[in-house]
């Protein structure tokens, strides 16, 4: 690595070197899991480097590979797994300036990949009345690209499903790291090469992404003595076709009382919670369907009259449901789980007997190939490292595959095998192996076995004592 040939190549392209702005920007919420936090609270880069064009793009990428620098593409940090943290050091390219919307039309927006998700919905709102079907709770703060490349689904599941499913994202533009850089447009089957691959393979430069109309949504919290109440009544809720929702998530007692300190004041302690987002042309239904359900609306945005100080319903729930815990009780951590259609209930069930207020529930309802289903993000109270583990092995044992967010790597955070087609792009696009290093087992080590329980670590990530 030859960082002062480097800094004289990157001439003309803003360059940060100052240690503690380098080392804040070489980290995403990664303490969200106290094992990430050991493993990789160390972690920094050398410099960051900020292109504005897809110009300056190629020319570090070119000047990277020459100098021998690995690179980690960062939007604004708001992954959960470390996924946008340099574990060998060189070079985080941060995409922030790259924030430009170049084009709004009916049923698609093309931006920059550094553009802030809100910015984008706040311009197609006021261009044509359009939004983005999906975007994670951080919407406020995260990037399109980042999204994109470390999201998996968020608000807007319930209707349009998850990023993987074909037409949610439209088109990338990313750029290879090789001794001459090229610029690639990919849509359709070549979305999967770069799609929620870290930035291991390419650098997206540029997103097209589908709209979809824009509502007033409303905010409505419905009030539970029972958590099972509040997931049956999601899951019927979550196939009324006529009735039009961006979001709905069940959350157990008692997070809500303990968690949702603003909106502590329309709760009851010991009050389990239904969140969603309502079309306001729904509501009437949506009251109809509450009301044969015999639950009670605690709350909705379009009748109370100060809403001062209230967070979105999105805020109160994917992993923001975790941050807001976080700040509460800085020991819990979280799991990601996904209950499987047609016994999504029954699963359900059965895990919130067997650990309690051990692990409160939080679920997602979403559409999972075609159907609603729930993934569920539950709070663990986290005692010992050993005991996750075996609180993560009960869930598989039991049917609840886990996406494991204590884990750094592709393979290990998702269904524990490699994917040939990121594989094959990332021998063509990265031929040094210099873009995120350290994220993809396949590439490092192609012999480990994904099936057992050991944590792979990339060479120099020991746990720190």
């Amino acid at each position: 690595m030859n960082l002062d040939g480097l800094r004289a190549a990157l001439d003309g392209i803003k360059v940060e070197d100052n240690p503690a702005i380098v080392k804040q920007k070489s980290r995403d919420f990664y303490w969200y899991s106290p094992i990430l936090k050991q493993r990789l609270d160390h972690i920094t880069a050398d410099l960051i480097v900020s292109p504005s064009s897809v110009d300056e793009v190629v020319a570090v990428l070119k000047a990277c590979f020459e100098h021998d620098v690995p690179v980690t593409t960062r939007g604004t940090g708001t992954g959960n797994y470390g996924q946008a943290m340099p574990l060998s050091g060189g070079v985080v390219l941060s995409m922030a300036e790259m924030s430009e919307i170049f084009e709004i039309a009916p049923g698609r927006v093309v931006t920059g990949p550094g553009a802030i998700i809100a910015d984008i919905d706040k311009a197609t709102r006021a261009h044509s009345n359009q939004e983005l079907r999906l975007h994670p709770s951080t919407a406020n703060t995260a990037t399109i690209a980042g999204f994109v490349a470390g999201g998996s689904g968020g608000v807007g599941s319930i209707r349009w499903g998850g990023l993987r499913d074909l037409g949610n994202v439209i088109r990338l533009k990313v750029v290879t790291m090789e001794a001459e850089p090229r610029v690639l447009d990919l849509s359709g089957d070549d979305l999967q090469k770069v799609s929620h691959a870290y930035g291991t393979n390419g650098v997206i430069v540029e997103v097209e992404m589908p709209l979809t109309a824009a509502y007033d949504w409303v905010d409505v919290l419905v009030g539970f003595d029972d958590f099972m109440a509040s997931v049956e009544f999601c899951n019927a809720l979550g196939v009324q076709d006529g009735i039009l929702l961006k979001q709905l998530a069940a959350i157990a007692d008692p997070l809500p009382f303990d968690y949702f300190l603003r909106h502590k004041k329309f709760l009851k302690e010991g009050q389990s919670l239904a969140v969603a987002m309502v079309a306001p042309h729904a509501m009437d239904a949506f009251v109809t369907f509450t009301a044969r359900h015999k639950a009670e609306v605690v709350f909705r945005s379009d009748t109370e009259k100060d809403l001062k100080g209230l967070p979105p319903a999105y805020e109160l729930a994917w992993n923001h449901t975790t941050l807001r815990g976080l700040r509460v009780d800085p020991e819990i951590t979280y799991l990601q789980v996904l209950y499987p259609f047609p016994n999504q209930v029954e699963r359900v069930r059965a895990m919130t007997k067997m650990f309690g207020e051990e692990v409160p529930g939080h679920l997602e309802f979403v559409r999972f190939d075609g159907n609603v289903t729930c993934f569920g993000l539950p709070i663990v109270r986290y005692t010992t490292e050993e005991r996750l583990e075996e609180i993560m092995r009960l869930h598989e044992e039991n049917g609840c595959p886990i996406f494991n967010p204590h884990r750094y790597t592709l393979e290990e955070g998702g269904m524990k095998q490699s994917d040939p087609i990121q594989l094959a792009f990332k021998k063509e696009a990265d031929p040094k192996g210099l873009l995120n290093p350290g994220k993809m087992i396949a590439w490092d080590d192609p012999d480990f076995d994904l099936t057992s329980d050991k944590i792979w670590l990339f060479p120099g990530l020991q746990p720190v004592e």
